[in-house]
């Protein structure tokens, strides 16, 4: 007999050989129909997987996010082995779950696919699930793995083999169909009901831009048709939000391929956007106690060494810009902190000066390769709204509960209420991808975790997701469309201190190092703007958006009194514009609509004699006729509800 402790703390005594589907039934009848994978002693398993020894076991359905993740690694074996049967001769590379749905890196050798073929790709996928086949995973020697791709004259796959250590190679079955795979399966094709191919993209072999470029197949599926039509509507509303196709129409921001991929160039109206987003921090900054400065966009190679950005970023990033002098190396930074440690280190400093808050919004440089650019998520060049605290061990818990109190502060104030706080810390298993001692990494995690239970986050611990030099809580924020994004970010850091010698003179007359917190409550100014842009709809919150209302005059007569009331709007302080273009108002309208303007004032005849304006809002609702103090009233009413003091 051997002990399966479950989620709930409960612990079932059962026979060696037991499989997750047997404790399952022994639960309920309703959870074994249900169950679709499971996790065993932190390894992901099959349902049908014989269970040989004490441990935790987790039984996850299709409403968990694991349940899920095996769902769609299921699925991308179907749409392989259909793509396999439609054209024959194709090789297969890997097929991994993703945030929503699967791809499949394929190399089509002379042929190539596109939209045309992906019902014909669905139809035989559906058509091989129907089929109920059993996913069976085996054991296979590293010589037979070999042999059987090098028979296949797959490279992909014997280049992968060749990396994995005998003994540890599986394959998965199903049907007719084979693939190296380490496992995570449902049990059988027929729980997956509805396949949707989405697109294709060229990817390069691992990521390599030096290696073949591969046709990516992305696809999606569900267990129940009616999700995936759930899903497709979702993907319709979030083409009309797509922040680069509103950008562009709203003439916030835009590319050049003679600037360059990557690096966006802002226009008056997203200028001004970026502009109102930046006093609107600085404001709660200055009153949070920090003190602004400016760096260069560049330093000597020297600087990044010290801080181990070089290592993480160097070989990857933008290369050494020489100058005439020999050996000399500077660098496009890549972060902003190791410059603000040289301010830090720049005047001596004792406990009594710390707390140190510095911040930035400063502009950083990192070389994406441009299969991964996209809009302004992902970009070469962007502005962090950066700040970097150097404090006392003592007083690390409360600036850490302040910055988390700002951070709310900024999401609250920009309608993103809906987030979950994820406590980021290393992975024990690969302590090479991170700089500095384990005391230490373990005095921050403990720290960050401290602070987010005082403040009454609902918050999750994700192994593996810190930054090099230290862990972080970031902000998982749900947008408008129910996906999530990261935006906040809050990070412990005894490492930097340590690189950059820095010190303190404490009470006792010695010196001692600072804790560093790095913080950004933003993230980056370009990867925020896309978020909020398609979280509104390009809708912005009235206190932000470019231009606040627009007055539209009847015909060329009433244009004065057009001017007059703008002259009322701007000295109340609204940001306001007159159309005075020869067309009907019922045209200006529309336009100011798809503008997405929040107030239309229409001056006419009846408005110049009773000296007051006709309001509509964004969306249609007529709000009649109002004086413009009773506007600009309603207009303060509305900015004062959603924008509070810090």
């Amino acid at each position: 007999m051997i002990d399966i402790t479950l989620p709930d703390g409960a612990v079932k005594k059962v026979p060696e050989g037991t499989t997750p589907m047997d404790i399952a039934k022994s639960i309920s009848e309703g959870l074994a129909r249900n169950i679709i994978s499971a996790k065993f002693n932190d390894t992901t398993v099959e349902t049908v997987t014989p269970l040989t020894e004490n441990g935790s076991l987790t039984l996850y359905t299709w409403n968990d996010p694991e349940g899920k993740k095996a769902f769609w690694h299921s699925s991308s074996h179907v749409v392989a082995q259909a793509l396999e049967e439609l054209y024959p001769g194709i090789k297969l590379t890997i097929g991994p779950a993703i945030e929503n749905g699967f791809y499949y890196d394929v190399d089509f050798g002379d042929r190539s696919i596109s939209e045309k073929d992906f019902p014909a790709i669905e139809q035989k996928a559906l058509e091989i699930a129907r089929g109920k086949h059993d996913y069976k995973m085996r054991s296979v020697s590293k010589a037979d793995a070999l042999s059987y791709y090098k028979k296949q004259d797959n490279p992909y796959k014997v280049e992968l083999i060749e990396n994995l250590e005998d003994g540890t190679i599986t394959f998965c079955d199903h049907s007719t169909f084979t693939d190296l795979c380490r496992g995570g399966h449902i049990p059988n094709t027929g729980i997956i009901k509805a396949i949707k191919i989405l697109s294709v993209a060229g990817a390069y072999w691992r990521g390599d831009e030096k290696n073949k470029q591969l046709t990516r197949v992305y696809g999606i599926s569900f267990p129940k048709q009616k999700d995936l039509t759930e899903y497709l509507e979702l993907l319709e509303e979030a083409k009309k939000r797509d922040h680069r196709k509103l950008g562009k129409e709203l003439e916030l921001f835009t590319f050049s391929q003679k600037v360059g991929q990557g690096l966006p160039l802002w226009l008056p109206k997203g200028a001004a956007l970026r502009e109102r987003l930046e006093q609107f921090l600085k404001k709660a900054q200055k009153k949070a106690g920090y003190e602004m400065v400016v760096t260069p966009h560049i330093g000597q190679k020297e600087l990044y060494v010290t801080s181990g950005h070089y290592a993480k970023y160097g070989e990857d990033s933008f290369q050494p810009i020489h100058t005439p002098k020999e050996d000399e190396e500077f660098l496009l930074k890549p972060m902003n902190c190791p410059h603000h440690c040289e301010i830090y280190n720049s005047h001596p400093f004792s406990y009594k000066d710390l707390p140190k808050r510095y911040a930035e919004f400063g502009t950083v440089y990192r070389y994406e390769q441009s299969g991964e650019l996209h809009g302004l998520t992902r970009v070469r060049g962007f502005t962090q709204d950066d700040a970097h605290i150097f404090c006392t061990n003592e007083q690390l818990s409360d600036e850490f509960k302040n910055v988390i109190d700002l951070t709310l502060y900024v999401l609250n104030s920009l309608g993103f209420d809906n987030f979950t706080a994820q406590v980021s810390v290393r992975d024990l298993d690969q302590p090479e991808k991170y700089i500095g001692n384990a005391e230490d990494w373990e005095k921050a995690e403990q720290a960050i975790i401290d602070a987010a239970e005082e403040k009454g986050l609902n918050y999750v611990v994700e192994s593996g997701e810190a930054a090099f030099y230290g862990p972080k809580l970031d902000f998982m924020v749900k947008d408008a469309l129910g996906r999530n994004w990261q935006l906040g970010t809050i990070q412990v850091d005894y490492n930097l201190p340590k690189r950059f010698d820095l010190t303190y003179k404490g009470s006792d007359n010695e010196l001692h190092r600072p804790v560093m917190i790095h913080r950004a409550p933003f993230g980056s100014m370009e990867r925020f703007v896309a978020l909020l842009l398609e979280h509104t709809g390009g809708n912005f919150p009235l206190w932000l958006i470019p231009t606040q209302a627009i007055v539209l005059p009847v015909s060329e007569k009433h244009e004065k009194y057009a001017e007059k009331v703008l002259n009322s709007l701007e000295n109340d302080e609204i940001r306001a514009l007159i159309d005075k273009r020869n067309e009907t108002v019922g045209k200006k309208i529309r336009e100011a609509e798809m503008q997405k303007i929040p107030f239309m004032i229409i001056v006419g005849e009846q408005e110049e004699a009773s000296g007051t304006i006709s309001v509509r809002r964004h969306g249609g609702e007529d709000l009649g006729s109002l004086t413009t103090n009773a506007f600009s009233d309603l207009v303060t009413t509305e900015i004062n509800s959603t924008l509070k003091s810090f």
